[in-house]
């Protein structure tokens, strides 16, 4: 069965309402998070719940091969679509650099600003070890990158709102377009539902605060490509939860680059790219030996024939 048949399994009412709390719900909630705290309370609730969700959806996208992957394989699939994803970051980067300077210099500013909130934060923890209160500077530092890890942890699951999106569109084209559907021609449909939650993607970055237009094409553009990206990397594996994890990951690491470590990106591509040449290389030892163990048993029998004969 093709991909597009998996994702539009029968799905149940209960199914069905959670997929569209997940996806038009949780837009709605990222909007009034402009104008009410506990909107972005119910966003983190949703995008929580989302977890469990995914649960129902990932089986979706297996196939019959994921299920005889050995852990090596897996984390070589991983490692090789991380280094995918920062490749093509990178160009979508250096593109969005050279195309939306307001966006640019907005963000380079909102990352200034947040650095420096940040130090003086860390000023203030110093001051409260001289009012003999050593912990509180710790414990502040700790809520603080704490709360940048939980952040970015919860973008990752909005890979699952992005599986939610692609099957709720897909259930609609079937809906509206049955004829195309029925003649087989459903790859179109799938490309379709991916475009379509890229350009969401980047609007969503979008919504939660009131921009020129200037800066809100740039940001939507470039995390359209970047949703583009993610999408790809969920078809191609096939494996939601992987793709969750690159997304997490990639996350930490940028905010980690941009406000504690620089370069954190950088170096844990690097150590991505090194895992992933050492797992390779020990992946084709092992498939040259099954091949050679077979091309033994292939020939033992032919090799005894022919000795029988002479």
């Amino acid at each position: 069965m093709s991909l597009t048949t998996d994702l539009t399994k029968l799905i149940s009412k209960k199914l069905l309402l959670a997929i569209i709390i997940v996806t038009i719900g949780a837009e709605v909630l990222l909007y009034l998070t402009r104008y009410s705290s506990m909107a972005s309370t119910l966003y983190d609730a949703v995008m929580v719940s989302s977890f469990f969700i995914g649960w129902k959806l990932y089986r979706r996208l297996r196939s019959q091969q994921d299920h005889r992957k050995s852990p090596r394989q897996i984390i070589l699939q991983f490692t090789g679509a991380f280094l995918i994803f920062f490749l093509g970051s990178t160009v979508v980067n250096v593109y969005s650099n050279l195309t939306f300077e307001d966006f640019n210099e907005d963000y380079d500013q909102y990352v200034q600003d947040y650095t420096e909130s940040q130090a003086l934060e860390t000023e203030g923890g110093v001051d409260n070890e001289l009012q003999d209160q050593p912990t509180g500077s710790i414990f502040e530092k700790i809520d603080t990158i704490g709360y940048d890890l939980y952040n970015d942890t919860l973008a990752g699951l909005e890979e699952v709102w992005r599986l939610a999106y692609i099957i709720l569109l897909l259930v609609v084209f079937k809906k509206v377009s049955p004829h195309r559907w029925e003649s087989g021609r459903r790859d179109g449909f799938l490309m379709a539902a991916l475009f379509i939650t890229s350009i969401l993607f980047g609007i969503d970055h979008t919504l939660d605060t009131e921009q020129p237009w200037a800066i809100r094409i740039g940001a939507i553009v470039t995390f359209a490509n970047m949703g583009f990206l993610f999408g790809l990397i969920l078809l191609w594996t096939r494996n939601l939860w992987l793709t969750v994890i690159i997304h997490a990951v990639y996350d930490i690491t940028a905010t980690l680059s941009w406000y504690y470590i620089d370069y954190a990106v950088e170096y844990f591509t690097l150590g991505v790219l090194i895992v992933h040449v050492a797992l390779f290389i020990l992946e084709k030892i092992h498939q040259n030996r099954l091949m050679k163990l077979m091309t033994t048993v292939q020939e033992g029998p032919n090799a005894e024939v022919t000795q029988s004969v002479e």
